[in-house]
């Protein structure tokens, strides 16, 4: 699968080259920042209209994952919804499909700051979950231990090698992931605001075909 293994708190994870997270002790794939159902969003909040397909799109992409992983336990890793009007708008083939998805499952719905409600979709809404080591939230918090977050979306380009990619970023501290819905853009991670959160040491691995590591300036 052209994976990339790396170790957080003692934990060896695998990092996907599809911008998901593989945790082979607890058996859990988690995916942070799907962000379904946003072309409905952006048609209602500011009236463009975009093709609405990325739903489909990312839950092609998360089946795909679940397939290839087997695991017991997914986290959605917080705006797993553009908002929560965007839940009710999940159209009825995509709501099906995470049916199928979810079953013989636990399925962790994290609280983000898109979708800080509950949603009628099956599995259980927490705010944050400990597994082992690590603490899943959706926003980095100051003084991590083990963290595995979301929420900046960060991306990174070697140099030469064209266009940004998005990408996990981690230090021996924690971790952030990248968004994995199919209508998400990103933050680079040289920026202040995602550099500042870790240590000077620290790791870039880029999503896309192949997944690659890589030390981040």
């Amino acid at each position: 699968m052209n994976t990339v293994d790396f170790q957080l708190r003692g934990l060896t994870l695998t990092a996907l080259p599809s911008g998901a997270l593989w945790d082979a002790t607890h058996r859990a794939l988690c995916v942070s920042d799907l962000h379904l159902c946003k072309s409905d969003r952006i048609a209602r909040r500011q009236g463009l209209m975009l093709p609405p397909y990325e739903s489909r799109e990312t839950l092609d992409k998360l089946a795909a994952d679940i397939e290839a992983t087997h695991p017991q336990m997914v986290i959605c890793l917080g705006d797993s919804f553009d908002d929560l009007a965007a839940a009710e708008a999940l159209d009825d083939d995509c709501r099906q499909t995470l049916t199928q998805l979810q079953a013989g499952r636990r399925w962790i719905w994290i609280e983000g700051n898109h979708d800080p409600g509950p949603v009628e979709l099956g599995g259980t809404h927490l705010a944050e979950l400990q597994l082992g080591p690590l603490t899943y939230r959706h926003i980095a918090e100051n003084a991590p231990s083990g963290e595995v977050s979301g929420h900046y979306h960060p991306k990174f380009a070697l140099p030469g090698a064209g266009a940004a990619r998005p990408c996990f970023l981690y230090d021996d501290r924690r971790l952030i992931l990248p968004a994995y819905g199919a209508y998400t853009g990103g933050l680079r991670a040289q920026t202040p605001v995602l550099r500042d959160l870790f240590a000077p040491q620290c790791f870039a691995i880029l999503t896309g075909r192949k997944a690659l590591l890589t030390r981040l300036p």
